[in-house]
């Protein structure tokens, strides 16, 4: 398999995201095929088609520009109120325009969600899908990912749920096949 270029999303702009540590872990047991990077958005303006001119904010284009240049896309996400943070929504939206140059089309990728509560992120996984769908992003169905009781799950940064490590070990694993089956 060749190395397949990963634009990892974080959806919580938090200093201690259990996402930013899930993801982080996630990049740690990842397949040595797969070359992940975290792409911020925090920095992104609110999408406004006002300001997709022929010189939309510079962000924009430097945003659209790196998801363009990936092989496929791993989205990292807490729930917000049953669905996912503005945030990444945004973020969804600012790479999905110019209308027709989304610079998600035909992206593999894959969601992880993740909770205080027993549910996992249950909603957010699933909003996000709803979104790729329209987008024509490939989304891994299986196996899927909600990690519920995550604040249980790290002592500071280091995971220590050896189970959820090897799940997440095994995720990856899976999402190396489904890019190398997806992407261009």
């Amino acid at each position: 398999m060749a190395t397949r270029k990963i634009a990892v999303l974080i959806g919580s702009m938090r200093k201690e995201s259990f996402s930013r540590k899930l993801a982080k872990t996630l990049m740690l047991v990842a397949p040595p095929t797969l070359e992940l990077e975290i792409v911020e958005i925090g920095q992104l303006p609110m999408y406004n088609q006002d300001d997709e001119t022929d010189a939309p904010p510079p962000s924009w284009t430097e945003f659209r520009d790196r998801i363009r240049d990936a092989d496929a896309i791993l989205f990292c996400t807490p729930e917000y109120n049953r669905s996912l943070p503005g945030v990444l929504k945004n973020a969804i939206d600012v790479g999905s325009r110019p209308y027709g140059k989304a610079a998600w089309t035909g992206k593999p990728c894959a969601v992880v969600s993740n909770s205080p509560g027993a549910l996992g992120g249950f909603g957010a996984n699933h909003a996000v899908r709803q979104t790729l769908v329209f987008l024509n992003m490939p989304c891994m169905q299986s196996p899927e990912a909600y990690i519920g009781g995550i604040a249980d799950k790290f002592d500071g940064d280091q995971l220590k749920d050896d189970g959820l490590r090897s799940f997440l070990q095994q995720f990856m694993e899976c999402y190396a096949t489904w890019v190398e089956r997806h992407a261009d």
